[in-house]
Order: structure tokens, then sequence, then C-alpha cells
């Protein structure tokens, strides 16, 4: 399997949404948690951290091994900063992409352009049921609402989604696109979402600040095929070409979240298959199911008709519900 390096927390320049939510997320680490709790002195933190370098041992391991704080301090710190960071994750992207204005935007008034630019037709669509409940996404619990006015990045993707589709200078990229698409006519949901997968991971990646001069742009498929993208790109680009092709809006998800092992936020589309919730990710070549994908930490999620947040885990599966 390989890997790509092609994540969206290494943009430069002015601080957009995933930059400023890496350095959000950076803070409340556990030395400096214990340091406000008055557990150890900075002193101690210092020394720590010292050794820590030197020898690899987790951090938790030397508090413990030099008797600092007790295993039970250790347990309660370790879960305030589980608690801290997946706050100020979901309160840091919310607030930054949710405008607290009266307008709202609903499913009714986002057009929905990849429906309008389909390849597929009501035989060669996939034969699905409707979703009655969705597998928890990595393991979270999710709160759903249909107010969409705050994210403005994602339905204004959609405006300038239909004035490219429909402008002249597109008409080649758009025959070639459905051209494209229309090989994966008539597959089973899964192997279509693997084709989508695969042909969106092989365009260029390419960070927002190099390609439109802005820390965090949502580009249209049109603007992906013509100039690559950054993470958030390949997982709009995935989601038109799967609308596009008939798969319904509630099996689909753009997902915001947190990459454990990199530390940076990410995104991925999330495909709700009948064998479960796939993760279609421009880092990593395979698609797979979610439940098989530990590194990453959901924030939120969102399609054309709702958006949802996720928090710890209650229980295994989500009820769907529409408001």
């Amino acid at each position: 399997m390989h890997v790509y390096n092609r994540d969206c927390g290494t943009t430069t320049g002015h601080k957009g949404i995933f930059t400023r939510l890496k350095s959000y997320l950076d803070r409340s680490r556990l030395g400096e948690l214990l340091v406000i709790k008055g557990l150890i002195t900075p002193q101690q933190l210092r020394g720590a951290l010292t050794e820590q370098k030197e020898t690899g041992i987790p951090l938790g391991q030397i508090f413990m091994k030099h008797a600092m704080i007790s295993q039970r301090q250790l347990v309660m710190i370790l879960s305030r900063q589980i608690t801290v960071r997946v706050f100020a994750a979901i309160m840091f992207c919310t607030l930054s992409l949710v405008n607290f204005g009266s307008k709202k935007a609903r499913a009714d008034v986002v057009r929905d352009i990849p429906a309008i630019v389909t390849v597929a037709t009501a035989e060669t669509g996939p034969q699905l049921t409707k979703v009655t409940s969705y597998p928890a996404l990595f393991g979270s619990a999710e709160k759903q609402s249909s107010n969409l006015g705050a994210f403005t990045k994602w339905t204004g993707m959609f405006a300038k989604f239909e004035r490219t589709a429909n402008a002249p200078t597109s008409d080649k990229m758009m025959r070639e696109w459905k051209q494209n698409l229309s090989a994966f006519q008539g597959l089973e949901l899964r192997d279509m979402a693997k084709k989508v997968n695969d042909l969106m991971n092989s365009k260029k990646y390419i960070s927002d600040n190099k390609n439109y001069g802005q820390s965090d742009y949502w580009a249209t498929p049109v603007e992906f095929f013509t100039r690559g993208g950054d993470c958030e790109d390949y997982a709009i680009a995935k989601y038109a070409a799967l609308r596009a092709l008939g798969v319904p809006e509630e099996r689909l998800r753009i997902a915001i979240i947190h990459d454990k092992i990199k530390n940076i936020p990410h995104a991925v589309l999330v495909v709700y298959t009948d064998q479960g919730a796939y993760i279609l990710d421009n880092q990593v070549d395979e698609m797979k199911n979610a439940r098989d994908v530990s590194r990453y930490r959901p924030i939120f999620s969102i399609n054309r008709h709702a958006w949802w947040l996720h928090t710890a885990p209650k229980s295994s599966t989500v009820l769907a519900s529409v408001d």
C-alpha cells in the first residue's frame, strides 16, 4: 500500500481553517496540562522532555517512573487532554466555517449541480435502498443539523461549479469528465467508489497557497481537473463524480477529520455502502472500510442535505434522522 504525502496541514502564508486548526490541536499537551493543574513544575516538565528525547520513553511513563504523578492522576489528565483537544477541534472548525447570520441554506436552496450533469440513467445508476441507519464513523457519535447556511465554502462550491460547468471554456473538460465516468456505470456501489477513488487520486496534488494564493480554497471539480488540488478538493471531486453516477446524496459525506499520526486536519469522502462506510482518501491508494481505519478522529461531516457533529462514542450505530 502506498501512502501519499498529500495532506491539508502544510499550507503557508495566511492561516486558513486547516492550519489554524492544527495550531489549536497542538495545544493542551500532556505536560502543559500537568503544569496547569499544579501536579508538576515547569522545571520537572523540561527535565522529563529532555529524558523523553534521549530515551524515547512516553512522557506519561517518565512522570510515573520518577513518582511525579500517580497512575490515577495520569489517567485523569489523559482523559481531560482528549476532551480538550476534541472540543477545540470541533469548536474551532465549526466557528471557522460557520457564519452565525440569520440566513439559512438548506438542501432545497443548494442546487444539486452534480446530479444536473449526471451520466447516470435509471438503468445504469446503482440500485440502492434508502439508508435507515449509519455506522458510527470511526466509533464516534454524531448529531445532525440541516442548517447549512454557515458552511459558505461548501455551499459556495456548488454555485461556482454551476458557473464553471456551464462556461464554454469548460466544454472539453466536462466531456472528458463524463467520458471517464461513463465507464463506471452499472457497477456495484463499492466497485464504483473504488474506480472513482483511483481516478481522482491520479490527479495532481497542489496546496491552496500555490494554486490559488489562499490558505483554504474549496475548488469545484472543474477547477480540480484543470489545476489539481489538496485534500478537500479530492474529496469534493469524488463526491461530485459519484453523484453524477447516480449515487444518492444520503450515501455520501465529506468528512473533516484529525489525522492522529501526522497531527494535522484532513478531509476525505465517506461512502456508505451496504457493506459499511468506506473511506476515499487521497493520502492512501487503497479504499478501506472505516472500521479498519484507526488513524483518524472525525470532527464533522457534511453533504448537500445536512451536516453532522461528531463526538466521543456512545453506541456502535447512530440512527439517521431528518429535520
